[in-house]
């Protein structure tokens, strides 16, 4: 049996491939050139934050699996790669890591952006991290921008955009719920 990463290059590929078509369809009328955002889906594997030795993968695994994801979308056409919904921080590591790799690999720069998510009101990731510290967990990549998406509507979002923005030290995105 395949591992379970074998197609994921092909799906995200096609994936991918859809956007570029859809943005000139929705930008046809200006002159502004469409670009596409395409997110790295976050891993249902994330570093067990207790017990270090109990994870159930490798920060090499995951990058493995990043690098799929990655290489199928620039191969679809993607503009720009989304790290997103990042409850992890390690995770997130993997996957910068991932497209760091693969870029490198192939000549090429892409555009990168990270959107961790709220676990509460406290303004914590599930792993625990305030949003300054999210900040500097990811801050010694090159990024596009830095942001926050799903945990919130955008009026509950907007006090951790604000304290993200202080620290963040590059552009600062929301992808926030419609609630």
């Amino acid at each position: 049996m395949a591992p379970p990463i074998a197609f994921a290059d092909v799906l995200f590929a096609a994936a991918a491939a859809l956007a570029p078509p859809a943005a000139s369809a929705v930008f046809a009328w200006t002159a502004a050139w469409a670009r596409t955002a395409e997110a790295l889906a976050p891993l249902a594997a994330p570093f067990p934050l207790a017990d270090p030795a109990a994870r159930e993968v490798t920060f090499r695994r995951l990058a493995e699996a990043y690098t799929e994801q990655a290489r199928g979308l620039l191969d679809g056409g993607a503009d720009i790669l989304l790290i997103e919904t990042v409850f992890d921080t390690l995770n997130a590591k993997a996957a910068l890591y991932a497209i760091d790799t693969l870029c490198a690999e192939r000549g090429q720069r892409v555009p990168v952006m990270v959107s961790g998510t709220l676990a509460d009101a406290s303004g914590r990731t599930l792993s625990g991290q305030t949003v300054e510290a999210f900040a500097v967990s990811v801050s010694h990549a090159r990024l596009l921008s830095v942001g926050l998406n799903c945990a919130y509507g955008a009026r509950q979002l907007l006090p951790y955009l604000e304290r993200l923005a202080a620290v963040a030290g590059v552009r600062v995105s929301a992808h926030p719920n419609a609630g």
